[in-house]
């Protein structure tokens, strides 16, 4: 066992000691050791309650005959920090948790691994641990907040940063936004919606690096602790296999995952994240691949905040297995040979899946879209790409052409559009907020959530280098790279300048002629660092562009 390095042998009886220090008892040191890396904390929602998972774990590796060790690591509510220099954080965030996973794995030799996370970039940040150390492991997420309930409609945190702009333009009082504020995230969870933690759960999942169920089931019913149980017991068969998460995460696993990415609309982010965690595999998944896959995958759910139906609903129709059922009889091409965390393969797992609720998981004849929900645009506002949540677009917007309304900070565009000065068929641009121009590439909530809320979600566009919310609704493109900071196009556009979106040909222009373009780059400059101390001052010196995940330099 990998374990033995650090237990077994003479030379080993000081390391037992310490062992020995903690309680753990000469039994449960000859057994298996397993850490279980988890989020914990009190501070997001979506992790409040994973001690309550943890010891479920806990319990499954136990009943199975390992020995369990848990470790935690950091993680950032992406709802809290957004809007603030907070945001600037987030992204960040997902290489500290990775190399934090992979410290813990490696200073301490276990046999396997169970992560624990729930959130938006712990999710990534520890499936990509996983991959880089590459011993049997799994994770078990914390799953899905419920949705709230509001004036007899079903609401989420969506909701309340839409009331925020209602207010502004006088169709919710103070008052009411106060008691939406109330119910809107009613207990534990992540956030209640296809945003980027129930993205990312789910799609750990279709990949095959957890079990089935882990990115629907609720986070208050008994069965996410069922599974967690089922998770604990599960890594033991890994181990037993000596199946390693390379062997599950190959790159058939992938095309099965952005399958589904596009069959539910996932968020956005899942451009980044999905990229990211494949590298650590040695797997390269251009931006070109999430076109050809959306090219040929239906969209058939319609999730919230796009749709009207919630994870839980999607959950009581089937879940992801169903979905993945569902798409056997498509052109996405998934491959039922590969492995999963079962011990199975996907084809054995689907065995006894089927479709409960025809309106929440379309037929793939009939679905909500022809295509995926997700596209990548091209040109020469964008030459290595800009990604756009095509699922969540109204009709109207899907082509449109308007003069840019150009702001250098999130801030300075969202009091533009609080304050009324965004007018019908304006393409709002927010840039120098990539990957190092943010630095941290922060998402976009809040004025997205504000145009929506003062209405002009059917005629007004959003561009930025920086990123969107799951929770983002409306024609919002964002990922443009090259980003401004690094001397993008975005970073040439002035007010009143004309550009045409052309969702469905995958095309965004600046209509602008080359030589004015230019002119303006020969007199552009790049603007101070907005950080200059500590991490984010490392980290916009080895990031890499949005386009390619954000990884970091090698």
């Amino acid at each position: 066992m990998r374990s033995d390095l650090m237990k077994k042998g003479l030379e080993r009886a000081p390391h037992r000691s310490l062992l020995k220090a903690i309680g753990y008892t000469d039994e449960e040191i000859r057994r298996p050791l397993i850490g279980i890396g988890h989020a914990h904390n009190e501070i997001i929602p979506g992790h409040i309650h994973l001690d309550r998972i943890l010891e479920a774990v806990k319990t499954g590796v136990r009943m199975a005959g390992g020995t369990p060790i848990a470790f935690g690591t950091i993680g950032v509510c992406d709802g809290i920090a957004m809007n603030h220099a907070g945001m600037k954080y987030s992204l960040a965030s997902r290489e500290i948790i990775a190399d934090s996973m992979e410290i813990m794995a490696m200073a301490h030799p276990f046999d396997a691994l169970v992560m624990i996370p729930n959130c938006d970039k712990v999710t990534p940040g520890m499936l990509m641990a996983l991959l880089r150390v590459n011993i049997p492991a799994l994770m078990v997420s914390g799953g899905p907040m419920l949705t709230g309930r509001f004036q007899g409609k079903e609401v989420n945190l969506i909701s309340v940063f839409e009331g925020v702009g209602r207010v502004k333009a006088q169709t919710m009082s103070e008052e009411e936004l106060g008691e939406l504020e109330d119910a809107a995230c009613p207990g534990c969870g992540s956030c209640a919606g296809m945003f980027t933690a129930n993205s990312m759960n789910c799609l750990a999942e279709a990949i095959g690096l957890a079990l089935p169920g882990n990115g629907t089931i609720p986070a208050v019913a008994a069965a996410r602790i069922r599974l967690a149980k089922q998770a604990g017991m599960a890594v033991m068969n890994l181990l037993e296999k000596n199946i390693r998460p390379r062997d599950i995460a190959t790159p058939a696993a992938f095309a099965n995952a952005m399958a589904v990415d596009m069959a539910l609309g996932c968020s956005t982010n899942t451009v980044l994240h999905v990229p990211a965690i494949a590298r650590e595999a040695g797997i390269d998944l251009p931006l070109t691949m999430f076109n050809e896959v959306s090219r040929r995958t239906p969209h058939i759910c319609s999730l919230i905040p796009g749709g009207h139906h919630s994870l839980q609903q999607l959950d009581e129709a089937g879940g992801v297995p169903a979905v993945m059922k569902e798409l056997i009889d498509s052109s996405a091409g998934l491959n039922l040979e590969v492995m999963t965390a079962t011990g199975l393969t996907l084809g054995e797992n689907l065995a006894k899946a089927r479709v409960r609720d025809r309106e929440v998981i379309k037929p793939v004849s009939t679905p909500y879209h022809q295509e995926g929900g997700i596209a990548v645009l091209y040109g020469n506002l964008a030459p290595d790409g800009a990604v756009v949540k095509q699922s969540a677009v109204v009709e109207q917007m899907l082509v449109h052409r308007g003069p840019a309304r150009v702001y250098n900070s999130e801030a300075e565009a969202q009091k533009a559009i609080l304050g009324g000065e965004i007018r019908s068929g304006d393409v709002v641009v927010i840039r120098y907020c990539g990957p190092k121009g943010g630095p941290g590439m922060p998402e976009m909530l809040s004025p997205t959530s504000a145009i929506i809320g003062m209405g002009l979600g059917g005629s007004v566009a959003l561009l930025t280098d920086g990123r969107f919310s799951g929770g983002t609704q409306g024609a919002c493109l964002g990922h443009i790279s090259p980003e401004a900071a690094e001397g993008g196009t975005i970073g040439l556009v002035v007010e009143g300048d004309q550009i045409a979106i052309d969702i469905p040909a995958r095309r965004i222009t600046l209509e602008v002629a080359e030589d004015e373009l230019a002119h303006r780059r020969a007199t552009w400059t790049p603007p101070p660092p907005k950080v200059t101390t500590g991490y984010m001052a490392r980290y916009v010196k080895m990031v890499t562009s949005g386009s390619t995940g954000a990884v970091l330099k090698d």
